[in-house]
């Protein structure tokens, strides 16, 4: 009797540190699944107009019915929560001239560098090749920016290399941005204004344009989601003497696009 009391009390020894082993003990979680630290957006958009640092590039002037196709994908890979590496191309492609590249390709640019956020500052380096014309025009940007009211940004886009004999030189740019929302719409209001060095556009040096827009998107959701419409409107006021070869000192351009990202 004592045998079996004693292997009853065993038994039920076994069962409970089973039961505590395998129902008391909290479950370890499952780990959540790690965030990529790649990102990218890719952009087809279609502009009126071609401006390059307030360069009318393909004399559209005062004529709102161009239409050149941008695409442009960037990519992201986030290092640590400071610190990004930025990858990018942006092309232009219309029927304005006869291509050296191909196509209607007129024009690829590629871009390398990277980001770094201390706090509401943002630090941006690029080094940038912008083929065209059968050549080359090197570029390194740095831009500063501070997240608040307008989100200033400043520009320093140097030309350290020319393409068909441009001077080297610097266009600094002042720009910022007033957003707001209207429903399901996000609209934002930017602007900038821009002095260059002498000979950079071909003309003098200092005050070289201003301009303000409007653009409005829409992110789609469900199963676009990540997709985003967007369309807007941008008036440049440029200064003759510095951008002699802009056929119009004030324009408007326009822009329709959509883009996807990942």
């Amino acid at each position: 009797m004592n045998i079996l009391k004693t292997t009853i009390l065993l038994a039920a020894a076994c069962a409970l540190t089973s039961s505590q082993t395998f129902a008391g003990t909290p479950a370890t979680p499952m780990a959540a699944p790690a965030k990529s630290r790649v990102s990218g957006t890719l952009s087809l958009t279609v502009d009126t107009h071609f401006i390059s640092y307030g360069a009318d590039t393909w004399a559209g002037g005062t004529s709102f019915s161009n239409a050149l196709f941008h695409p442009q994908l960037e990519i992201g890979v986030q290092m640590s929560e400071e610190l990004k590496l930025i990858f990018g191309s942006w092309w232009d492609v219309n029927d304005k001239a006869v291509s050296s590249i191909g196509g209607k390709v007129q024009e690829v640019d590629l871009w390398a560098g990277f980001a770094y956020t201390a706090g509401k500052v943002t630090y941006t380096m690029l080094y940038q090749e912008w083929m065209y014309a059968g050549a080359s025009e090197r570029i390194v940007d740095l831009k500063v920016g501070y997240d608040t009211f307008l989100k200033p940004t400043l520009t320093l886009h140097g030309r350290v290399d020319g393409n068909g004999g441009q001077e080297e030189g610097v266009v600094g740019v002042l720009s910022g941005s007033y957003d707001f929302a209207a429903g399901p719409v996000n609209f934002s209001i930017p602007g900038a204004v821009a002095v260059v060095t002498d000979g950079y556009h071909g003309g003098d040096a200092g005050f070289a344009y201003a301009s303000l827009g409007l653009q409005g998107s829409i992110a789609l959701k469900g199963a676009f989601d990540g997709t985003t419409l967007s369309a807007g409107v941008t008036y440049y006021h440029t200064e003759d003497s510095v951008l002699p070869g802009n056929v119009d000192s004030d324009f408007v351009t326009g822009n329709i696009g959509v883009s996807f990202s990942f």
